[in-house]
């Protein structure tokens, strides 16, 4: 008999038949009674799904989500299964009768919210460890950069620069726009075509900023990337990489349709995802390119090639970069609820409502003359975060100034910071309202 991970829990009594998620907690846990549905396509009934202070508006949420109910639920009952019985839930989930029973189930919650197919979904913990394990996985070598922009988060520089030193290739970084009062998609597609060099083998961009709340189009810099490529042999083509974070959730959920080889994105801000969850979504021709560099507990052939002594057949795909190890596993599994809560929305819904709440907020603080908006107004170039100044005012000073009146703003972490906030579906117009008072009152 081939000796692999089954066998071994079949032969040491660890896989006992009949054992199901869900169906191997003892009879002492409790199973709590669901709480009556709400009306998901009244807002204030949405509102109404999370915990969240009421005395407090709340427009921070971007950063990082309140739990709604259904992701709260599903986190307790999946607690408690592990409390119950952790070694046969976990065996079950994850190894018996198939290598990736849950993983495969997260995975195919998030295809189908984001197209593409399950099997081309890497689970990781955040943004940042996602990025991380695309730009470690590159193949690249002496004299090969990555291009990247100016705007990007600290992580995505700095994972491109830790790789890039390893393999001894170079990196850099471009303006997309001059002034944030003069942005246009033509000239940010323009810019990152003509800076592609023949030694560029990745681009790296951000598909909402979190420095000035700028959206990039990202499907057509994907046709841009892609024009170049037609003159490249596959195995050196140019590979575009986004961290979409700040738009998973809040603008049209069809990543996989957008044009990108990878997409990475933590799970715990617009979508309302379980804290400490993320995912990459990859193209399979390109996780085919890619080397992983932690071992993955979700692919069945690579623990058994291990056990029999063999280098992995490739090509590598993405369960190959899932990072092994023990996870915080109620809060892995819960994801699917998260989408489906999405969905009982209705993601265009969201959408819509993110860009309305935030279009009032920019109208009204670009009618202020002691408030300079940095946001482009027009909706296909943001999303759902609004960065402002205030005149004679530093962001840290704006932002204590608002706690005062028990709303909660942020500054952007960047080395020209300004103040930030965000409304999502948890907000309402009238909480809007107030926002704008309170800066209003700050001339």
């Amino acid at each position: 008999m081939k000796l692999t991970r089954r066998a071994f829990l079949v032969t040491t009594g660890v896989g006992t038949a009949g054992a199901t998620l869900g169906g191997c907690r003892g009879e002492a846990v409790a199973t709590a009674t669901p709480a009556a549905a709400a009306n998901l396509q009244e807002w204030a009934e949405v509102r109404g799904e999370f915990d969240l202070a009421p005395e407090w508006i709340h427009l921070g949420l971007f950063f990082f989500v309140s739990h709604p109910r259904p992701v709260r639920e599903a986190i307790d009952r999946y607690r408690r299964e592990l409390d119950a019985n952790p070694v046969m839930t976990i065996e079950h989930a994850m190894f018996v009768p198939d290598f990736g029973a849950m993983p495969n189930r997260v995975k195919g919650a998030i295809a189908r919210y984001i197209g593409g197919r399950p099997d081309e979904i890497a689970l990781v913990g955040s943004t940042t460890e996602g990025l991380a394990a695309v730009y470690q996985g590159l193949p690249l070598r002496a004299g090969d950069e990555v291009l990247t922009t100016d705007h990007d988060h600290y992580v995505h520089h700095e994972s491109i620069r830790l790789a890039a030193e390893r393999a001894g290739a170079s990196w850099r970084t471009i303006p997309l726009f001059d002034s944030p009062d003069a942005i246009s998609e033509e000239e940010i597609v323009s810019r990152i075509r003509r800076a592609i060099r023949p030694s560029t083998r990745a681009v790296g961009i951000t598909w909402v900023h979190s420095s000035t709340g700028l959206r990039l189009p990202i499907a057509e810099i994907g046709a841009a990337v892609a024009e170049v490529n037609v003159r490249r042999p596959a195995a050196r083509r140019v590979l575009l990489v986004v961290d979409g974070v700040h738009g998973l959730g809040a603008a049209d959920p069809a990543v996989a349709a957008s044009g990108c080889d990878f997409f990475c994105s933590g799970a715990h801000k617009w979508l309302f995802g379980p804290r400490g969850t993320g995912f990459v979504w990859g193209r399979s021709d390109a996780w085919a390119l890619m080397r992983p560099g932690v071992p993955s507990f979700e692919s069945g052939e690579l623990f058994v090639a291990w056990m029999e002594g063999k280098k992995p057949a490739g090509p590598p795909k993405a369960n190959w970069f899932s990072p092994g190890g023990f996870h915080a596993y109620e809060h892995v599994w819960a994801i699917p609820d998260a989408i489906r809560f999405h969905e009982a929305i209705g993601p265009a819904r969201v959408t819509a409502r993110i860009a309305e709440l935030n279009g009032q907020m920019k109208e009204g603080l670009a009618g202020m003359d002691h408030v300079t908006l940095y946001t482009p107004r027009a909706s296909s170039l943001s999303a759902g975060i609004v960065c402002f100044d205030v005149a004679g005012m530093s962001p840290p000073e704006v932002v204590e100034r608002l706690l005062e009146k028990r709303i909660i703003a942020t500054t952007t972490p960047y080395p020209v910071s300004y103040a930030r906030i965000s409304c999502g579906i948890m907000n309402t117009e009238a909480e809007v309202e107030t926002a704008l008072r309170a800066i209003r009152d700050l001339a």
